[in-house]
């Protein structure tokens, strides 16, 4: 089997398995989800829901959150990774919004990574999830998981990116970023990949050398 084989059949193989796999971070329109992606950086996202729910009933849109200075919203988010450099951020990101975007978060990757607090990776998520484009964020997950099993070769998130976007269809770029996380997340853990419980396990690379 040479290497496009095996790398399609891990990819069939993961999307069966995580079929119904998608984002776990709570949100109900794009500009939920773009704040809970920027809080979500160096985070978990089940901290990120628990702050999120009371945050977003408490700031429910561009308006309420521009209006709030860093040290009041610090207090709001202060269980998450880099609380202060976030706050500033998103109270930034928000006033961006209402001064350029009518309060609404923009659809292009060039004026979303225009945003305070916002890079490529958030950009894609928000990109995929939110408004269906054909994105790939690649976080720690992805990226651990994508050079693990041989679907990428690179260094750094953007070089895998390119590469599993060159591999994987358009149509299917959204869902593969949920089965590399869920993967990386359950499974192919980064100390302690529990490869027994693989299902790749026997045309993964790594798994291959352990047999």
């Amino acid at each position: 089997m040479d290497q496009q084989d095996r790398q399609q059949q891990i990819l069939a193989r993961l999307a069966e398995t995580y079929a119904d796999a998608k984002t776990a971070l709570n949100y109900r329109n794009p500009f939920e989800l773009l704040i809970a992606t920027i809080l979500a950086a160096q985070s978990t996202d089940k901290q990120v829901n628990i702050i999120t729910g009371p945050l977003f009933e408490k700031y429910p849109d561009p308006e309420s959150f521009a209006r709030l200075t860093p040290e009041e919203l610090e207090q709001d988010i202060k269980k998450v990774g880099l609380y202060k450099n976030k706050s500033r951020n998103i109270i930034a990101a928000c006033r961006l919004l209402l001064e350029k975007h009518q309060g609404q978060v923009p659809a292009s990757r060039e004026d979303l990574e225009k945003l305070p607090g916002v890079g490529r990776k958030t950009a894609n998520v928000v990109l995929s999830i939110a408004f269906g484009r054909p994105a790939l964020a690649v976080d720690t997950h992805v990226f651990r998981v994508a050079n693990r099993l041989g679907l990428a070769q690179a260094k750094n998130p953007l070089e895998t990116e390119k590469q599993l976007c060159a591999l994987i269809p358009e149509e299917h770029c959204s869902q593969a970023h949920h089965w590399l996380i869920y993967h990386g997340r359950q499974v192919c853990k980064a100390r302690n990949p529990l490869c027994d419980q693989c299902v790749v396990a026997d045309y993964c690379p790594a798994g291959l050398e352990l047999k």
